[in-house]
């Protein structure tokens, strides 16, 4: 089979709108070289060892990858999928000097090229995030390990959004709690609020790529009894109360449901915001406040923001 590989340099802001944007165009696996992994000091917080070589990675600013099959409605898609990527700038969303490029690869490469970025991440200390590829051992018997195949939906627990999710989870849900995570991608979420002692679980997302990629890692995970995943357009339809909602999504999108998501909490439910670039946190704050809630914490990461918001009794 002939594959070809889109590739866009572009700076660490545009990583999630541009990796979802070439999920949701029919990529089969996206990898991402990011310049700041070489520089972040991951190992100083919670320990991890990373060996990263520097020739795999761009000077500055961030390479995504992303794989198709070549076929004649793929080459006559490029032209549309480059045009939506640079209109990522009508939302404000910084792209730099973005360059796109289309190449030609074996099955071989895509199939295995982003692997060798991905490696046990933890993300607390006492949640940490494993490719099912690799052998880890854990540190102590308290520590919780969510295994991870994201295949191409997104979710490594890598990026600064997931990471800020899975904090707030920790900090959040209580046993017993009830959670809905909204665009639930590869369900690490949902993973994650399984094991910190939820009762139940619905993970929904919109793409039925992401929604096969969540129950493989869920039954991986053997959370199955805890999480029920399905196809759904945000919290449209969903008529189960929450304790708690999560959703590591696109500000633009956040601004699109405050409403349902104060309608969808149990009283004192505290909803989780993520995937928003700081300039944005403000907007996204109005509105959940006009929705009703109130919003009591933001936490930060590099330029990425969550949201904590309370739904009043």
């Amino acid at each position: 089979m002939k594959w070809s590989e889109i590739e866009i340099h572009s700076v660490n802001e545009a990583v999630e709108p541009i990796t979802y944007a070439l999920n949701d165009s029919g990529a089969s696996g996206v990898s991402i070289e990011d310049s700041a992994d070489l520089t972040r000091e991951h190992e100083d917080r919670f320990g991890e060892i990373y060996d990263l070589q520097a020739a795999d990675y761009p000077a500055e600013g961030v390479i995504i990858k992303a794989y198709f099959l070549t076929t004649d409605d793929f080459l006559k898609m490029v032209p549309a999928i480059e045009a939506r990527i640079r209109g990522l700038v009508q939302f404000d969303i910084p792209l730099g000097d973005l360059t796109f490029q289309v190449n030609e690869v074996n099955d071989e490469e895509w199939a295995t090229a982003w692997k060798k970025y991905y490696h046990p991440v933890k993300i607390t200390d006492r949640i940490t995030v494993v490719p099912t590829w690799e052998d880890y051992t854990p540190e102590n018997e308290d520590e919780m390990i969510i295994e991870l195949d994201p295949g191409m939906a997104f979710g490594t627990g890598t990026h600064p959004t997931t990471q800020l999710c899975v904090q707030a989870l920790e900090k959040i849900v209580k046993p017993g709690d009830e959670v809905i995570d909204v665009g639930t991608g590869s369900g690490v979420l949902s993973i994650a609020s399984a094991k910190l002692g939820a009762k139940s679980v619905l993970a929904t997302d919109l793409d039925e790529v992401a929604v096969r990629a969540a129950r493989e890692n869920i039954a991986q995970n053997h959370c199955e009894n805890i999480v029920t995943i399905q196809q759904n357009d945000l919290l449209k339809g969903i008529d189960q109360k929450a304790d708690v909602i999560v959703a590591n999504i696109l500000a633009e999108v956040i601004l699109m449901f405050p409403k349902d998501v104060h309608a969808t909490l149990k009283p004192n439910g505290i909803f989780i915001a993520s995937g928003i670039i700081e300039p944005k946190h403000e907007i996204v704050k109005e509105a959940l406040i006009e929705a009703g809630l109130t919003v009591y914490h933001v936490e930060q990461i590099t330029d990425w923001v969550a949201i904590y918001a309370k739904r009043g009794e």
